[in-house]
């Protein structure tokens, strides 16, 4: 029996006139994670992949699985739309999945308002060659342990029983280029995850301080943005040498404000690198309270240095939440590898937590700011991931 495999969208559909070009996007963004191992088209507000000989279906599945916007995906079998098509197709191509239930029902969808039959009455014909088919199963409409799901569209039916979970959010390139501040830990991948998932593109932009920081403090970055890019496409991470503006800090400015002067400077290179790629937005992995640097007072000091919008998807996510996400996604076991970032060094003893914006303005002022940060952007090496 023929098998495609059906992908369902499910907020694009919300979408009016410019609709289509969310799904065009969909489906290219399907086709590049696929490659030549499947056709890839559209036909009535379902997407359709088809193997091509001798591809695997599981990877493909697999594939498909990562790209945003998807809200799930199912294995199907395609048959002809007689009746006794439908029912021979079910007992054959879900033999094995019904064999070993004890519950069923059937659920029928007619995309073809021009078919003879109601959907009730597809279901209830179907659900009874099924049941001569298998004795041992008892019907259960309400919780059954199988649901086997028939649609008839315009050409064909296909017939399915179990949905695999899309990521769910928008297509990748729908809503502009975000600019990352990846760190090594666990919060800023997740972020990158969580701004990608609804339609952007990400950069990403590490400060790397050589020679407190190692090359394998770099090389786990770089790992963290390959997981990324699994999920959202090929991503570039700007390397900012960060090890002079760190120096002066530490050398000419107040201990206490330390962290927040840090957070500041990064924030100024951001903003410069950002907008010479063609970024809209910063995203950062803070969340509120977490850490001395994440108080209200702390980020509307750190907002004070940014001249475009900063975007934080995990502002009010525990770390519970957070590590949840990163377990799924897989960038928590690189995560916490015991190497060192620009963050975790020359970190005050008792940094300000309630902030006063006048008074680190006055440090800052200590600083050559200027120049600091136009040696780090002029400084900064790219490196293609994915």
């Amino acid at each position: 029996m023929k098998e495609l495999i059906l992908i369902k969208y499910g907020e694009i559909i919300l979408k009016g006139l410019n609709r289509h070009i969310f799904e065009d996007k969909l489906i290219a963004n399907i086709q590049k994670a696929v490659g030549d191992d499947a056709r890839i088209y559209k036909s009535l507000a379902t997407i359709y992949a088809e193997p091509r000989e001798g591809a695997d279906t599981d990877e493909l599945i697999k594939k498909i699985g990562r790209v945003f916007g998807i809200v799930w995906i199912v294995r199907a079998g395609v048959c002809g739309k007689e009746l006794s098509e439908i029912s021979e197709a079910v007992n054959a191509y879900l033999k094995d999945t019904l064999s070993s239930a004890k519950t069923f029902k059937v659920e029928t969808k007619r995309a073809d308002k021009r078919y003879p039959l109601k959907s009730p009455e597809v279901s209830r014909e179907v659900g009874g060659t099924v049941l001569s088919a298998f004795p041992h199963l008892k019907v259960d409409v309400k919780n059954p342990e199988v649901q086997v799901n028939v649609e008839i569209r315009d050409t064909a039916a296909y017939v399915y029983a179990d949905r695999i979970p899309g990521r769910g959010g928008m297509p990748t390139g729908t809503s502009g280029k975000a600019m990352l501040l990846l760190s090594g830990g666990i919060d800023s991948p997740v972020a990158g995850y969580m701004i990608a998932k609804r339609g952007a593109v990400l950069e990403g932009i590490h400060f790397f301080s050589h020679p407190f920081t190692s090359e394998m403090a770099k090389q786990k970055v770089l790992d963290l943005a390959k997981i990324v890019s699994g999920y959202c496409g090929k991503m570039r991470v700007h390397i900012v040498p960060f090890t002079q503006p760190q120096l002066d800090m530490r050398d000419k400015c107040p201990a206490e404000h330390l962290t927040l002067l840090m957070r500041r400077m990064m924030m100024m290179i951001s903003c410069e690198i950002a907008k010479r790629e063609g970024a809209i937005c910063l995203v950062t992995g803070e969340s509120l309270g977490q850490v001395a640097s994440q108080t209200m007072e702390a980020i509307a000091v750190t907002d004070n240095a940014s001249d475009m919008p900063c975007f934080r998807p995990l502002i009010g996510m525990d770390k519970e939440d957070i590590v949840k996400i990163a377990r799924d996604i897989g960038t928590y076991e690189t995560s916490i590898l015991p190497y060192e970032d620009c963050c975790t060094i020359f970190v005050p003893k008792h940094p300000t937590t309630r902030p006063q914006l006048e008074k680190i303005l006055q440090s800052e002022k200590l600083l050559d700011v200027e120049t600091l940060v136009r040696e780090a952007v002029e400084g900064t090496e790219t490196v293609e991931i994915g």
